[in-house]
Order: structure tokens, then C-alpha cells, then sequence
């Protein structure tokens, strides 16, 4: 047990070097698009002749991926505080995002504005996709195998990167080779395009990813990196994840007839992920499905407590844990009582629900219900899965998908489709499973409407309810002052003012001109 302590102390070290030796390397090689001044202290020659520099390579997308989602607790801003339904006690900056002041000045929403972090991520990527030959080829350990498994990681994380920064900013620079750090600056390029793009690169890189890691799978035979699969499940994007993410694409573009077809396949193949659906205890115990990592997680990225990773921030619970759950006296966001009971309304909802006397039944998504502020407390993974109030150290895993999202997103397709009896079967599985049995639409009752307040309930604290406005407006088309935002472009947000004033080629969205 020392022994292999020590050898995974040491496979972190070397990690972590390759993750600063690219990050500096991403960020300077394209300084001249996104104006960063820095000093090229590690050349890439150096990291690119054996096995182990691969696996570190690619280990290092993967980090720099979720460093930029959780910077400035990002994912949370942009997909939940941004809809408004959480309230900030104290915090201005967060006053202004939940109210749609983007444009305001304040460290963190002009942080937001910038997407320096994410062409981190790509640059990182365009690297280790031009560099990986030459691993290949000076290491006779690095199989033909390994190299189609970890060009469609790398592919895949890229493709995913250009989608995330489409849905916030909409056109954005496309650039997708490192040019030695020379290129120039470059303008936004149509988010259309570049989702079009990201949808083949996403389908090339499923076609080659397995199913699952050190586990027997046909398309990645053997340990991989000389690792078991206890190692790799939840950490690595699989043949599920990619078909995920690219439902959640189409999704966006309002195809959903590809959102069907994507979502199918993962609800007939999820289980060769080792994915299950997760119990509501599972859901929200401070051990169980946000707790390391584990194949359930469909595609995210974990904090591991026994990989000595963690942190007091870059975590939802930094934002929305207090008393009694933690030693805070005030939470940076809560969600005000009449809002909750608004949203949880159904007598039986495991999640959340009250009895006729105004108590909880259940306090899985909420704590201090009657309290001043109610502590949304659905995620809190508290140093090991403990629950220790005096420990503000976090280890929850930023989860972009899980099987129940896609459940409700084939739901949410088949019903545009005028697929109703489909649509309703998606959406009572994910009910039925939170407790609520003998389920029946009335007449009056739209089944979109009954989707997207499932994924309301379902999702919430994941970051994706602002998207889901966006395409449940797109879909109604009955609320003037959210359609006149989606035409004019407001459901992005603005580019940083300092991005533009050092490149010429950049311009402002329309709205925040």
C-alpha cells in the first residue's frame, strides 16, 4: 500500500508538471489572439518522446478543462445564478449576474467576459494533437491503440470546449492548430459553424472511444496507462459520454431529431458505462453520486479525496452552503422559500416536498426551510464525504450529464416531435424514481411545461437551468421579454472589454454594445 501510495504521488507530480508546462504553453502560444502576457518558460520538445508524457498530456486537457469550468465557480454562475432564482444576501457581483448586468464592473463578471481560460484548453489540445506522433513513434510502448483512444479524448474535450463557449458568448475565434505560437489575432466566427464542426468532431471521436476503461472493451483492450478500471471510471470520457454531450449539442441547434437519436443510443447502451440511475439518497448524500469519482458520472470531472484533490473553492458549495450544514453564518446564494415551494410542489417528491403544516417531509435539496435563508444543500461533499460543519474544504465532482438528464432530454425531444406518449413515459421514469407513482397527465397539462419543471427539479445546482430557459422559450415562443433577448442576442453574454480593446478583429454582441 505505501508503495503504490508513493507511485501515485509521483504519477501526480509528473501530471501536474505536463498540466503547468501546457498551460504555459496554451496560454503564450496564443497571446497574440487573446493579448496574454507571458514568458515561454517550457518548450514542448522536451515532453513529447514517451508514454508517460501522453498520459500526461492527456491528463492535462482534462484538468485544464475543468479548471476553466470551475474558475470563478463559472458553471454555477453562467447555468444557475444567472436564471435569477437564487438570491445573494451580500454579495454585489452576484447581484448583478442574477439580474442580467453583465456588462457590470466587478472582478468576477468581467472574468466571466473572458474566455482566455477555455482557449487554454483548445491550445492544450491543438498540441497535444500535433505532438502525439511523435510519441508513436519514439515509443514503442505507446500502441496504435493508445493513440486512436487518446486522439479521440483530446478531440472530443476540444469539440466540447468550442460547445460550452458557443452557448455562452455564441460566436467566438476558431482555431484549431497551435501554430508554434505565431498566429495572429483572429475574429469570432460564426457559433453556427462552429457547432457544425463540433458535432462531426464529437461523432468522429464516439466512434473510437470505448465504452469503458481496463475493462475488456473491444475498442481498449488491456489496463490503460497500466491502470485498472476502479482508476478511470468517471474520470474519462467514454462512447456515452461523447453521445451525451452531442445530444445536449443538437439540443441547442433545436435539431431534435438528432437529439432522439443520440439519447436512444445512451439509453440503450449506458450500462456497458457501468451508468446507473442514482437513488434520491444517492443523489444527495454527502458520499454518494457527487463524491469522487465513479462510472456513474457520465461525463464531468471529479475532485478526488483519495487522489489529494480538493479545494475551498471552485465548487458549488462555496456558494451555497451555511448553518447548519457548514460553519458560515450566511450563504453567498440561497433560493428564497416561496420560490422553492413554487418550483417543489408535488406532496410525494423525495427531493424536497411539505406536509399540510408547512414542515418538511424530506430535507434533501433544502435545509433551514423556515429559516431567514433556506440552505440549498442537494451537493455538499464536505472533505472525505463527511459532514463535519466545521470543515469548509470541498471535494464534489462538476457533473455536466448523468443518465436522468438524458432521460429527460429524449423526453424533451420526442415531445417536440409529437411524440407525447413517448415523451411522457421519459419524463414519469425520472418522477417515478424521486417517489412520485400513479402518474397521469391532466388534459390541461403541457407536456413540455411538465419536462422542463422535471428538469427544474432534477438538475437544479448542475448548471444547466439558464440553457434550459433558452430552449424551452425557443420551443413556446410565449414570453415577449425572453424572446426579444434570444433576437437580440441577449442570452449571451459580452465579450471582455479588454479582449476587444487588444484585438481590433473582435466585436461586441449586438446587446452589449
Amino acid at each position: 500500500m505505501k508503495n503504490d501510495h508513493k507511485n501515485h504521488v509521483v504519477k501526480m507530480k509528473k501530471t501536474l508538471c505536463i498540466v503547468l508546462a501546457l498551460f504555459t504553453a496554451a496560454i503564450t502560444s496564443c497571446n497574440k489572439t487573446l493579448d496574454i502576457d507571458s514568458t515561454r518558460v517550457v518548450g514542448e520538445k522536451n515532453m513529447w518522446n514517451k508514454l508517460e508524457d501522453a498520459r500526461a498530456g492527456l491528463l492535462g486537457v482534462y484538468a485544464l478543462t475543468r479548471a476553466a469550468l470551475s474558475d470563478n465557480d463559472g458553471h454555477w454562475l453562467y447555468g444557475d445564478v444567472r436564471t435569477g432564482e437564487f438570491i445573494s444576501p451580500n454579495r454585489q457581483d452576484l447581484k448583478a449576474i442574477a439580474s442580467n448586468q453583465l456588462n457590470a464592473s466587478y472582478p468576477t463578471v468581467d472574468a466571466l467576459s473572458d474566455w482566455t481560460r477555455f482557449y487554454a484548453i483548445i491550445n492544450a489540445a491543438n498540441i497535444f494533437l500535433e505532438r502525439i506522433g511523435d510519441v508513436k513513434a519514439a515509443d514503442k510502448r505507446y500502441t496504435e491503440n493508445y493513440l486512436i483512444v487518446d486522439v479521440a479524448q483530446v478531440r472530443f474535450l476540444r469539440a466540447f470546449t468550442y460547445f460550452y463557449m458557443v452557448r455562452i458568448w455564441g460566436d467566438v475565434p476558431f482555431i484549431t492548430s497551435s501554430h508554434d505560437g505565431k498566429f495572429e489575432n483572429q475574429p469570432r466566427e460564426s457559433g453556427s459553424k462552429i457547432l457544425v464542426w463540433a458535432q462531426q468532431e464529437m461523432l468522429k471521436a464516439a466512434a473510437d472511444l470505448p465504452f469503458v476503461y481496463s475493462n475488456n472493451d473491444v475498442q481498449q483492450p488491456g489496463n490503460y496507462y497500466n491502470e485498472d478500471a476502479t482508476r478511470w471510471g468517471g474520470a474519462l470520457a467514454t462512447k456515452n459520454s461523447a453521445y451525451a454531450v452531442l445530444a445536449h449539442l443538437a439540443a441547442w441547434q433545436g435539431n431534435y431529431t438528432d437529439v432522439a437519436t443520440y439519447t436512444k443510443f445512451v439509453e440503450d447502451n449506458y450500462g456497458k458505462s457501468g451508468i446507473n440511475f442514482q437513488s434520491t439518497e444517492d443523489l444527495t448524500k454527502s458520499n454518494g453520486f457527487f463524491f469522487n469519482k465513479n462510472t456513474s458520472q457520465m461525463f464531468g470531472f471529479n475532485s478526488d479525496w483519495g487522489h489529494i484533490d480538493g479545494s475551498v473553492t471552485g465548487h458549488l458549495e462555496e456558494l451555497t452552503l451555511a448553518e447548519p450544514v457548514v460553519n458560515k453564518k450566511v450563504p453567498d446564494i440561497y433560493m428564497p422559500k416561496d420560490t422553492i415551494l413554487k418550483i417543489f410542489d408535488l406532496p410525494k417528491d423525495e427531493r424536497f416536498s411539505i406536509d399540510t403544516l408547512g414542515q418538511p417531509r424530506t430535507e434533501r435539496y433544502f435545509t433551514n426551510i423556515n429559516g431567514k435563508y433556506p440552505i440549498f444543500s442537494k451537493i455538499k461533499v464536505i472533505l472525505g464525504g463527511v459532514s463535519d460543519p466545521n470543515f469548509r474544504y470541498f471535494t464534489s465532482a462538476l457533473i455536466f450529464t448523468r443518465i436522468e438528464d438524458i432521460v429527460l432530454l429524449r423526453a424533451e425531444a420526442l415531445a417536440v416531435l409529437g411524440d407525447v406518449n413517448g415523451a411522457e413515459n421519459e419524463v414519469f421514469n425520472i418522477m417515478t424514481r424521486r417517489g412520485m407513482g400513479d402518474l397521469t397527465i391532466d388534459s390541461d397539462q403541457d407536456i413540455i411545461d411538465l419536462i422542463f419543471k422535471e428538469r427544474h427539479r432534477e438538475l437544479m445546482g448542475e448548471g444547466h437551468r439558464w440553457y434550459d430557459l433558452v430552449r424551452y422559450n425557443k420551443i413556446k415562443q410565449n414570453n415577449p421579454a425572453f424572446m426579444k433577448l434570444i433576437n437580440s442576442q441577449g442570452i449571451y453574454w459580452p465579450v471582455s472589454r479588454k479582449l476587444i480593446a487588444q484585438n481590433n478583429l473582435l466585436t461586441q454582441n449586438p446587446f452589449w454594445k
